[in-house]
């Protein structure tokens, strides 16, 4: 009975701090924080070198994604969203698609983490990082938002709070269209299709 109850004590503790997360960022939301984004330039170093938008074709668009590689649920959804998505799209259009994770977690991600992540994804993948200071500036840009969340009783110690939403971005840091998180591929094979002339 002691043992059980302290389960139950951990996965109230688990709930509170998710839907803590979720009513920030919700508040975020609502507050107007993550609307209006701007985009621009990126220029990180990543899993495939040093990546920058500037050096897309024409007419290819990135997927970028803000997240982390110890996220234990919306971040590998929304992976796993993407791969879906990039399944569906004939070999040609797939060709003009570059996805991106940005991690917002630089102290645990390194860049052979993130390779190690994105690989579970495909190759097509890139996972890119920086600084706190590149990754704060970038995120204002796209209104993207984040905070730290201390759990000193799980093993990981902290995890982050993040908004989640998928933004498809051209050569010149414009987003094309901001998909919001969803567990389906849909919304974001209708954006894809839809900016690729499909």
């Amino acid at each position: 009975m002691k043992r059980q109850g302290i389960w139950v004590g951990l996965a109230v503790i688990v709930m509170a701090t998710a839907l803590g997360g979720y009513a920030w960022y919700q508040q975020q939301v609502a507050g107007g924080t993550g609307h209006g984004a701007q985009g621009g330039p990126v220029e990180l170093s990543s899993t495939h070198g040093d990546f920058s938008l500037s050096r897309l074709d024409d007419d290819q668009l990135a997927i970028l994604f803000f997240g982390y590689t110890y996220c234990p649920d919306v971040c590998p959804m929304s992976m796993a969203v993407v791969r879906q998505a990039l399944a569906e799209l004939d070999d040609e259009s797939r060709e003009r698609v570059v996805p991106v994770l940005i991690s917002v977690d630089p102290e645990r991600d390194t860049l052979e983490r993130l390779a190690e992540y994105t690989g579970y994804f495909g190759d097509a993948f890139i996972g890119a990082t920086g600084s706190e200071a590149q990754l704060e500036e970038i995120a204002e840009r796209y209104g993207v938002v984040w905070r730290r969340v201390e759990t000193p009783e799980s093993a990981m110690e902290y995890t982050i709070d993040h908004s989640s939403s998928l933004y498809l971005v051209d050569r010149e840091g414009r987003i094309q269209k901001r998909v919001l998180y969803s567990p389906a591929p849909h919304a974001l094979i209708s954006a894809l299709e839809s900016e690729l002339g499909g």
